[in-house]
Order: C-alpha cells, then sequence, then structure tokens
C-alpha cells in the first residue's frame, strides 16, 4: 500500500486520526482487499510480537555485561511492555477510535444505557388472534395468522369464527362476514359482523361502537348483531352502559337487550357462538387437519429422493425415526434438556423445544449427495442468539451444509467448498477483520421474521443446486431469494454425515466448547432431499402441511 495508507494506520496507532481521516481508512478497509490483507499482516505482526513481549525472561547467576545484575529484570520487563503497548495500540486503535467516534461521552455507562434503551424492541398493535376456524379472508393476500399481533385500522373476513384478545384483557368471539376497526387497547368499532365481547374486571370501560351510538362495559358479558341497517346488542351476564343515540346514559343489565339501530326488535341475538363451543370446534378442526397431513406424510416417504424425514409424530421416547429410512440407523436422537410441546397442529400434533442451550437433536446421514433441498416447519419464539441453528453438519468439512437463522431474522445457508484455506476477511457488521472457517459463501435472505411473528410457524425451505447453479430460499412457500453460485464457490459433492437440529454441538470435534446457536423455539417436522425441489414442490408442501388459521 502507498505511504498515506500507512499514514492512515501510524494516526490510528498513535491516536492522532481525525473523524474524517477515520472514515477514509474504514472505507478503504471495506471496498480494497489489499488494503485488507496489509492490515490483517500488521495485526497478525503486532499478535506475534505480543506473543514475545509475554514471554518470560529467563535469567542467570553469571554476569555478561557491565551493568548491576538486578536492573537487567527492569530493562527487559521496560522493553517488553513497550512492545506490547505497540502491539496494543494496533490491534486496538480501530476499534479505539471507532467507539470513540460513537460514543464521544465522559461517562461510559449513561452511554450503554441510551443505546440500550434506543435498541428496545417495539410492536404496533392493540390485540392478538387467538384463534381463526374456517376463516375465509376478504383480502386473500394478507390474511392475519394465529398468533399474530394486529395493528391499528382495519380488521375484515368474509366467513367463519375469528376470536380476538385485546390488551386491555377483553376477548371478542366474532363471526363473519365481519368488518371491524381496531381503534384502541380499549376500543373497537364494528361495521358488520355478530360478536360476544367477555370483559373481566381488568377491563372495565372496553367500548365498542357501532353506528351513532356506544356500548360500555361495567364488567360483563354481551353479544351484538351488526349489519348495514340494522345493529342489537344484549346482556350475557353483568351491565353496559349505553352512550350516544337515542338511548344515550341508558344501562342494561342481564337478560336485557336494545336496538342501537335500525328498526326496533325484541328478539333475542340467538345461536351466538360461545368460547367453549370454540374451543371445541378448534380442537376438532385442527385433528381433522393434523390427521389429512399424516396421509400426505405417508406419500412423501415414497420419494425416492428423499434423504430424512423427521417428524415428531414418529417421536418414540428419547428417538425420533427418520421416515425416509428403515434400518434406524439414521435416525435423530434427543440430547440434552429438550422438551415435548405441543406442535404446529396444537395438543393433537408434538413439537421439539430447543429454548435451553444444551438441547439438540444429534443425527447421522452418510452418502454423497448431487443437490440439497432443506425443509422445515419452525416456531420462533425469540433470536437470542447470533446465530440460531436449524440444521449444522458437525465440523463443518467440504460439502457439509449449515442452515440457520440469523438474529435480525435473516435465513442463511452455506455449503462448505474448501475447509482447508485459511480465509480472512473485513466484516463490516462486526469492524473488524476475522478469520473464517474455510472457503464458503454464506447466502443471506433479507429478514422474514420480527418480534411481532414470535409463536407463530413457518415453513422454511433452502434449496442448493450446483447442477443449476443457483441457491434459492423459501418462506410459507414464498420464494424470498434467489442467487447464482459463484464458480469459485461451487462443489458439486454434497454430503451430512454427524449433524444436529436446532443446535451446533462439535463445532471443533476435539474440544469442549461448543457455539450457542440453540434456537430458542420449536420444530415438528424437517425434511431432506437429495434433489433441487422446484418452487411448485415447494409450495405444494407448505400448503399440504400448514395448520388452521394460516
Amino acid at each position: 500500500m502507498d505511504n498515506a495508507f500507512q499514514k492512515l494506520v501510524y494516526q490510528a496507532i498513535d491516536q492522532t486520526i481525525s473523524p474524517e481521516d477515520f472514515d477514509r481508512l474504514q472505507d478503504l478497509l471495506e471496498t480494497s482487499e489489499e488494503a485488507r490483507l496489509a492490515y490483517l499482516n500488521a495485526v497478525n505482526t503486532c499478535e506475534s510480537l505480543h506473543e514475545i513481549a509475554a514471554t518470560p525472561v529467563a535469567t542467570t547467576t553469571e554476569s555478561t555485561t557491565t551493568l548491576p545484575l538486578n536492573r537487567w529484570p527492569s530493562v527487559f520487563a521496560f522493553r517488553s511492555l513497550m512492545i506490547a503497548a505497540t502491539a496494543l495500540f494496533v490491534v486496538g486503535g480501530l476499534a479505539y477510535w471507532l467507539g470513540r467516534q460513537r460514543l464521544n461521552s465522559p461517562r461510559i455507562v449513561d452511554v450503554v444505557e441510551l443505546e440500550s434503551a434506543a435498541s428496545e424492541s417495539q410492536i404496533a398493535g392493540h390485540a392478538t388472534l387467538r384463534r381463526a376456524v374456517d376463516v375465509e379472508w376478504t383480502d386473500s393476500s394478507k390474511p392475519a395468522k394465529v398468533g399474530e399481533v394486529l395493528p391499528n385500522g382495519r380488521f375484515q373476513f368474509d366467513s367463519g369464527v375469528a376470536e380476538i384478545d385485546f390488551f386491555c384483557g377483553a376477548t371478542l368471539i366474532v363471526e363473519g362476514p365481519a368488518n371491524l376497526d381496531l381503534e384502541s387497547d380499549w376500543s373497537v368499532r364494528v361495521n358488520q359482523g355478530r360478536l360476544r365481547a367477555t370483559v373481566p374486571p381488568a377491563a372495565l370501560g372496553f367500548s365498542v361502537k357501532t353506528a351513532e351510538s356506544e356500548v360500555i362495559d361495567l364488567g360483563t358479558e354481551f353479544t351484538m348483531d351488526v349489519s348495514s341497517d340494522m345493529a342489537r346488542v344484549e346482556v350475557v351476564d353483568g351491565e353496559i352502559m349505553l352512550r350516544g343515540g337515542g338511548l344515550d346514559g341508558q344501562h342494561l343489565h342481564t337478560g336485557e337487550r336494545r336496538t342501537l339501530h335500525g328498526s326496533p326488535s325484541d328478539q333475542a341475538i340467538e345461536d351466538m357462538i360461545t368460547a367453549t363451543d370454540l374451543h371445541h370446534r378448534d380442537e376438532s378442526a385442527m385433528t381433522q387437519r393434523f390427521q389429512r397431513w399424516k396421509g400426505s406424510m405417508l406419500s412423501l416417504q415414497n420419494d425416492d429422493r428423499l434423504i430424512a424425514l423427521f417428524a415428531t409424530s414418529e417421536l418414540e421416547g428419547r428417538t425420533i425415526r427418520n421416515g425416509a429410512t428403515a434400518d434406524g440407523t439414521q435416525d435423530g436422537l434427543l440430547v440434552g434438556p429438550v422438551e415435548v410441546v405441543d406442535g404446529r397442529f396444537g395438543a393433537a400434533s408434538r413439537g421439539i423445544n430447543f429454548d435451553r442451550p444444551g438441547s439438540r437433536v444429534r443425527t447421522r446421514i452418510d452418502g454423497d449427495f448431487q443437490a440439497f433441498t432443506f425443509a422445515c416447519w419452525v416456531k420462533i419464539d425469540s433470536l437470542d442468539q447470533r446465530y440460531n441453528a436449524l440444521f449444522m453438519g458437525d465440523g463443518y468439512e467440504n460439502g457439509e451444509p449449515h442452515w440457520q437463522i440469523r438474529d435480525d431474522g435473516r435465513l442463511m445457508f452455506s455449503v462448505m467448498v474448501d475447509d482447508s484455506q485459511s480465509v480472512s476477511f473485513y466484516n463490516k457488521r462486526d469492524q473488524r477483520v476475522v478469520k473464517d472457517a474455510g472457503l464458503h459463501r454464506v447466502y443471506i435472505t433479507e429478514p422474514f421474521w420480527e418480534i411481532a411473528n414470535s409463536g407463530q410457524w413457518f415453513h422454511l425451505a433452502a434449496v442448493y443446486d450446483p447442477a443449476s447453479q443457483r441457491v434459492q430460499q423459501f418462506v410459507n412457500g414464498n420464494r424470498i431469494s434467489d442467487e447464482a453460485i459463484d464458480p469459485k464457490y461451487r462443489i458439486d459433492t454434497l454430503r451430512i454425515g454427524p449433524a444436529e437440529i436446532g443446535n451446533w454441538g462439535q463445532p471443533f470435534r476435539e474440544t469442549p466448547w461448543f457455539a450457542v446457536r440453540n434456537l430458542d423455539g420449536s420444530i415438528d417436522e424437517l425434511t431432506i432431499y437429495n434433489a433441487a425441489l422446484t418452487a411448485t414442490e415447494i409450495d405444494s408442501l407448505y400448503d399440504s402441511g400448514k395448520p388452521l388459521g394460516y
């Protein structure tokens, strides 16, 4: 590199670099491989000097100089300190100045607190969708999912029944066709629909608006029937107050009913579904859906391209059977504090939860393969780790896959190409040069998950196809990335070997250390193919396996 670059490095070492020059140095490291290599050489040299400086100085009983013996240790100590200080300046100079430019505060603890507060997660919404049974959405391109936070604004569907939990504690069971406006945690406007509202003491004051009237809860359960030309209310239990319209100020008690809009009627609002009825209906529908899915699993097992089929319906004790084989040699073994929980079909099915660091499922899949398709159903509670494992080859050796989710909600898929190469690069996210495991390329999608999606089930798929030189990734049947495989990163012989689902326990094989990559969530089905499935086939996997409300 030229003298200008060296000058920037020297200024970083002696802490005299200006903010503008620091930005120039950072740009060089991000855009120039030559600059990164020169910087890396400087780091390696300084690391070596630091090791020399840290080596104990040998002592002798013989005098070989005119200096007093008791001065030798201090001279060597002084030189060692100078070498170590220089090494620390080189290695830490850039990081120090980056931090200085960002922090710029005499009280570091205050800055840390401010940064923590600034990064606090926020979600916009007033309620969550607890259940959706036989719901046909008005806008099929934007259906609400069970467990999803419902934002301010329109909530509409053509048929079926939905159960909504407002954050204040009130619950609405709504029968379609329905058209609601969610206004706040404490209020909703009903333009159309039949509903049952249950309001516990913690939610006193919850209001339902329709036409020119407003129903104010005073600790009650009530029903409403609203259409374009009529609105009626009936108190099932408790008391409500009416506000606005011709009935402004009236109180209604158990068994009383009024017409709020349209022609008066004394008829009761009949056949309104209860919470108990909806629960049983939901369970029955989910069980039927689960049985249909089990039937589709039988057809999958006959696919010659199938390498592995781990479905928790095949869980026997601590073993999960690989439905693609018959001899049991490639079955999965539950290891550590894994927990068997409800699967995506509720109590009818089972999932495996990996929320504790030691949790994992161990397997071994031998053989050589020509392509990979990974697909799984996963429920993510949070992304606590930097990398959150789905399926990881143990040593990450040549041809072995890594499939995981980054903490910012991006899918990551990679295959090791050459584990003998020493690869270093400037990591923009970490703001430093890092050493990689070997020659490989990580294919990363745009974010598909955020904290508002916590607890929802997703169907994820990754296709690695050396023949067409493409890597594609899918979420809920939709392709979200499609990238070419550069010839430099192409490898035709693929392998798996010893591997883990939901964690990565043996990255280095011979050490007790392991990367904490356990998935804070559950998996209840994972399939692997020795083929590149088409987009149509992946959409079919999603459609045949999705639970109710998806």
